[in-house]
């Protein structure tokens, strides 16, 4: 995949991952569609990207919202017919035990990590197909992986989306569609800040093992060089990844571990 001259959409571009992942971009000399639900972040990311050597939109854009991903989705097009690459990387955490939350929370966080990334995904599809393929790239985690204390909604959110984009690759092979899914471990961004507690307030605090993560800019150079490799899984992260290899390889001693590894 070179980015050289593409239309590429980034959602979640106003902070964290998605704003490393759009900055990293635009070195590359491409046109890009800012998106998130912060319109004044997005401008200062904008302003950076222009300076980078690319041309940028910005697009507010609520995951939540049908109409909202349905209007984003028609000026994207009156931005630029052709969009090559779409990056999700808007979403929800969760910050409760399973029976402390409230369902409503937990329809909250799939009708944004789950719905809302396939609804846009499906508007863009046709796209892309029409004109000769694209790329997608899928933000889920570690724990779309495995479950893990603390997550439990968050965490069923982005096994959803690996099965579904998986699916959606196996289906699109024949139309040139490449599909990346992307899985961070600890990152040092604001996602615990702004996760969500039992009853769907703001959590406000940043998890120890977060802030003791990589950098969002390092996590945005490792997963826009393995995008440009065209790569099915991209982990990124430290040792925490060794999670993934152990509940594959070592289901017994993932079990026992996930019973003793503090959630925060």
């Amino acid at each position: 995949m070179k980015f050289n001259g593409k239309t590429l959409w980034i959602t979640g571009a106003s902070s964290g991952i998605g704003r490393a992942v759009a900055i990293e971009f635009s070195y590359k000399k491409c046109h890009l569609i800012l998106s998130s639900r912060n319109k004044d972040a997005l401008e200062e990311v904008r302003g950076i990207c222009e300076h980078n050597g690319s041309s940028a939109e910005v697009i507010p854009l609520d995951l939540g919202n049908s109409e909202s991903i349905v209007a984003a989705v028609k000026k994207a097009q009156a931005f630029n017919k052709t969009i090559d690459g779409l990056y999700h990387f808007g979403g929800i955490s969760q910050r409760s035990y399973a029976i402390d939350t409230d369902i409503a929370v937990e329809r909250k966080i799939f009708e944004v990590n789950f719905f809302g990334t396939i609804e846009l995904s499906k508007m863009v599809l046709p796209i892309m197909i029409g004109n000769g393929g694209g790329q997608i790239g899928v933000t889920s985690s570690i724990v779309g992986k495995f479950g893990f204390p603390y997550r439990s909604s968050y965490a069923a959110s982005k096994h959803a989306l690996h099965g579904y984009f998986e699916s959606l690759r196996a289906e699109n092979v024949a139309h040139n569609i490449l599909i990346s899914m992307l899985i961070p471990g600890r990152v040092k961004t604001n996602i615990s800040m702004n996760a969500l507690d039992s009853q769907g307030k703001a959590y406000h605090k940043m998890d120890d093992g977060q802030n003791k993560g990589m950098s969002a800019e390092k996590a945005g150079r490792t997963i826009v060089n393995s995008l440009g490799k065209e790569r099915k899984e991209i982990l990124i992260g430290g040792s925490e990844l060794l999670m993934v290899q152990i509940r594959r390889f070592l289901p017994r001693l993932f079990y026992y571990l996930s019973t003793k590894v503090q959630p925060l």
